[in-house]
């Protein structure tokens, strides 16, 4: 499998992000970022959600229906989702200090570390890794630990696949394609089992909304993961979409994943403006604070053509990255930079791109990977300079481009442009 992948090639940055999202979606990770409902939290009605308050899961004996304990996680993940890691941190080592035995402990506080590592995806940096897959294991151990006792202990199995799920996908995201897969294997053994645990709960639906959906889905729009199929059910896009839907109007665990999983579905996989639209602004009015949500909402006004108001979104992002607050980070500013130089450049204000891309190059070039967006900042860098008729400087950039990794055919069109100024074209 790895050698099949590593001959695949996609021509998009896009397309290669997607293909590192297909391979950890295809190993049926779950999510299990439990979504605050606090009183006085939540004012939005947009998804016409119908559950009057929050109802026990009648699961014997599980955590999860200690309704005092939910509210103390679900303060902390409001915090999380804001991207304030300390207030979260604290509040998620007072549980584990409750239940010092308990998978949920380290699993909540590992959470801390994966919205660390998020925003830096794009960055290649893996400062966090190490310790992130530290806690994934003793929340496997713990969980098995309980098995031992009880091989239908619901936390159990809960945890267990949500640990199993977070490490897959990070592992498919350094390209450790087996491992993830193998990981997603084992979460199999309990996605099933958490589902049908309760049928009415729009949270243990989740993930097999998620595994229906993308499960049916990937293989037609990239067949060369058809093969991975071969051992895993049979997947239906109609129930995938419906549980995503179901999870996003009635969940109260995991209702923010789902709308972010939507967003990703109407944003990439069948683009529709309003739907998209619709789940990036509920993220953002719930999460005023988190960057990457921030970032989202202005790549799906790029993709549907509405530049300025993308532009809202990107200026926010930079704007909080100056001022220093917690997770908007060099790679995020990036992002939003290099769609600010797109959108000058298009403006014809060319020295103001400039500026902007150079920008990118200065947050970027101490990152370890050669980001998408740094290599096709330098790219347009030399497509201005062509334009105003600094050929040198031109030939500079293209240059730079091609000791750069190759990004979304960014050899190809260095070289071509080297060979004929841009301007000519």
């Amino acid at each position: 499998m790895p050698k099949l992948l590593g001959r695949t090639r996609l021509k998009t940055e896009e397309g290669r992000s997607i293909l590192r999202l297909v391979m950890w979606l295809l190993t049926v990770a779950i999510y299990v970022i439990h979504v605050p409902e606090a009183a006085g939290q939540d004012t939005d009605t947009s998804f016409d959600r119908h559950v009057d308050a929050p109802g026990s899961y009648n699961i014997q004996g599980s955590i999860l229906s200690d309704e005092a304990l939910l509210q103390e996680a679900e303060a902390g993940l409001f915090h999380l989702y804001n991207m304030e890691y300390e207030a979260a941190d604290s509040i998620f080592r007072s549980i584990e200090s409750q239940f010092p035995e308990h998978p949920m402990g380290p699993f909540l506080r590992s959470l801390v570390l994966w919205w660390r590592i998020l925003p830096e995806l794009e960055s290649g940096a893996e400062a966090d890794d190490e310790a992130f897959y530290a806690a994934m294991a003793e929340v496997i151990k713990r969980s098995d630990r309980l098995l031992d006792e009880d091989d239908q202990d619901f936390d159990a199995m809960f945890f267990k696949g949500a640990a199993l799920g977070f490490r897959g996908r990070l592992l498919s995201n350094r390209h450790e394609w087996l491992s993830a897969a193998k990981d997603g294997k084992k979460a199999l053994e309990y996605i099933f089992d958490i589902a049908d645990a309760d049928t009415a709960n729009a949270d243990f639906q989740f993930g097999t909304g998620v595994y229906n959906y993308f499960a049916a889905v990937i293989p037609k729009k990239y067949p060369v993961v058809k093969p991975i199929l071969y051992f895993f059910p049979d997947a239906d896009r109609e129930d995938g979409l419906s549980s995503l839907k179901f999870t996003a109007r009635e969940g109260r665990l995991i209702r923010t994943e789902a709308a972010y999983f939507l967003l990703q579905i109407y944003l990439i996989y069948e683009p529709q403006f309003e739907e998209a639209v619709r789940y990036s602004s509920w993220l953002i009015h719930r999460y005023p604070d988190n960057a990457f949500f921030r970032v989202l909402e202005g790549r799906v006004y790029v993709r549907f053509g509405r530049l300025p108001r993308a532009m809202y979104s990107f200026e926010r992002v930079i704007d909080g990255h100056g001022e220093g607050r917690p997770g908007y980070t060099d790679a995020l500013s990036a992002v939003s930079h290099y769609y600010r130089g797109r959108y000058r450049m298009n403006g014809k204000r060319f020295d103001d791109a400039l500026i902007s891309f150079m920008e990118v190059e200065t947050l970027s070039a101490s990152q370890p990977v050669d980001s998408y967006f740094r290599v096709h900042a330098l790219l347009r860098m030399g497509m201005i300079y062509d334009l105003l008729g600094v050929r040198e400087d031109a030939l500079a950039a293209y240059g730079r481009v091609l000791r750069l990794d190759d990004q979304a055919e960014s050899h190809e069109k260095a070289s071509l442009f080297r060979k004929e100024p841009y301007q000519s074209r």
